[in-house]
């Protein structure tokens, strides 16, 4: 079990409210850390703020079930300064939308504050469930949008998370407002710890191969031959080398164990560039 007594703070996505907030506090709660929060611009700003301190961590997202993977995450994560950085942990998170306002009255609502990809996100709720001569009032973010709930009557809502209502003391009128039920974020705790080895481990690497033929197949031989599982291979260009490839893979099976091991040091000298990434229990879906 990992230990996080001495951890300092911890850092995500900002602004505060935001999925990443929440996503932070699920770990926090999961894993018992009890420290300072700190909301962050960027991805890469992440990354260097938990360079800064071995009791710092970090929460970053890596893969949306409806946009794919977030590259500048693992890209940052393979150029750190600090090769100790590694996940610690992941979770997947539903990505839900709520109806909040003042009110605890869902039908005496007649306007609406939202920002316009939010309510396209909502949009057969609103045709639906909502009134057909509906004001709407355009915000630019969900908590501004929460805020501007105190310049209307109570009969307007907005379109927010849990963690606003909690934040801003507003009801939650209608859960899962959102068209697309299947919505879910992966997230990653990143920091410069060790993993122990469970029964349900993800090994990350990424690795670029030599520009050779068969030089790719030549390393997922490899982990055929060491009966290890690859659940998850991309490829994106080198930002290093024009026109190389770096592939990022998973593995079932976590890098403590001697067969992962002997594998991993295997196809080390047939990489030109190798990182590893983390040994971490999987998420429950």
């Amino acid at each position: 079990m990992l230990s996080f007594d001495s951890v300092k703070n911890i850092a995500y996505l900002e602004p505060q409210t935001s999925f990443s907030e929440m996503a932070k506090d699920k770990f926090c709660q999961k894993f018992d850390i009890q420290c300072d929060s700190t909301p962050i611009k960027t991805i890469k700003q992440i990354v260097e703020f938990v360079e800064q301190d071995p009791d710092y961590l970090g929460v970053l997202p890596v893969e949306n079930t409806l946009d794919g993977t977030i590259r500048e995450s693992f890209d940052c994560l393979i150029a750190s300064k600090n090769p100790n950085i590694r996940i610690l942990a992941e979770m997947v998170m539903p990505i839900e939308y709520c109806l909040l306002s003042k009110t605890t009255e869902f039908y005496s609502i007649t306007g609406l504050i939202a920002t316009p990809r939010l309510m396209g996100k909502c949009h057969d709720f609103i045709h639906n469930e909502m009134p057909l001569n509906l004001n709407i009032v355009e915000a630019p973010t969900m908590l501004e949008a929460a805020h501007e709930l105190n310049n209307y009557n109570l009969t307007y809502a907005s379109i927010g998370n849990k963690k606003i209502a909690e934040t801003c003391r507003l009801n939650v009128l209608k859960e899962n407002i959102h068209d697309d039920k299947d919505n879910k974020t992966t997230y990653i705790l990143i920091g410069d710890r060790e993993t122990q080895e469970s029964n349900k481990d993800t090994t990350t690497l990424a690795f670029s191969t030599n520009n050779t033929p068969g030089a790719l197949l030549e390393i997922l031989t490899i982990f055929l031959k060491n009966n290890i599982n690859l659940s998850y291979i991309s490829s994106r260009p080198s930002k290093n080398n024009p026109f190389q490839y770096m592939f990022i893979v998973n593995l079932d099976g976590h890098i403590h164990n001697e067969t992962m091991l002997k594998a991993i040091n295997e196809i080390k000298p047939k990489t030109s560039l190798f990182r590893y990434l983390g040994s971490y229990k999987k998420a429950s879906l």
